[in-house]
């Protein structure tokens, strides 16, 4: 079964002339395997909660990337043993070797959920019959909102009907979604 904890809360905020934040980092152990899900541009907080849970960056498996926005990416070579693996392919070396979705073991299930970027990818983790959707920014922040999870607006977004439609995905098996930015909500009551 596997084991999920959010190791950074992620955040972002629009600034006068451009942005400041980091990505939503999460651990998922599973089957003997250590993941991390979007490592994030924030390198010394990611070496303290990496040191705080007792994670050996050595030691992780994979690197799972929701999508390559640099604020999701930049840490990815502290993990000089891991494997990176997207929402459809496993890359060793100089290549790229398609996956089924299935990479991670029992329990967790690669998902496509485009419209923030046209790749984008999440990870529906089921533990003990509770589902966890770490959304990446398909559902990027949900700080503050005065709209539903499925209509707030996403100044990045590639494609904002096609991210709709994946929200909505997202939302319909998710008990709990896991933003890229901010904490965790629970998807019922349907926002």
């Amino acid at each position: 079964m596997p084991y999920l904890k959010v190791l950074i809360e992620g955040y972002a905020r629009l600034l006068k002339n451009g942005w400041e934040g980091n990505s939503t980092c999460v651990f998922i152990q599973n089957e003997g395997k250590l993941i991390i899900v979007d490592p994030g541009m924030d390198e010394e907080a990611l070496l303290f909660a990496l040191k705080n849970e007792g994670i050996e960056r050595e030691k992780v498996d994979y690197i799972f990337l929701t999508h390559y926005h640099i604020d999701h990416m930049l840490n990815v070579t502290l993990f000089k043993n891991a494997i990176i693996v997207d929402g459809y392919y496993v890359y060793e070396g100089n290549k790229g070797i398609e996956h089924d979705g299935k990479i991670f073991g029992e329990g967790i299930e690669v998902i496509h959920t485009p419209g923030h970027t046209s790749e984008h990818s999440s990870l529906l983790v089921n533990i003990e019959g509770k589902k966890y959707v770490v959304a990446g920014d398909a559902i990027w922040w949900c700080g503050k909102r005065k709209k539903g999870l499925i209509e707030m607006p996403d100044p990045f977004a590639y494609d904002m009907a096609m991210l709709i439609k994946s929200r909505k995905k997202i939302i319909k098996k998710a008990d709990y979604i896991i933003p890229g930015h901010g904490k965790m909500v629970s998807s019922y009551p349907k926002f």
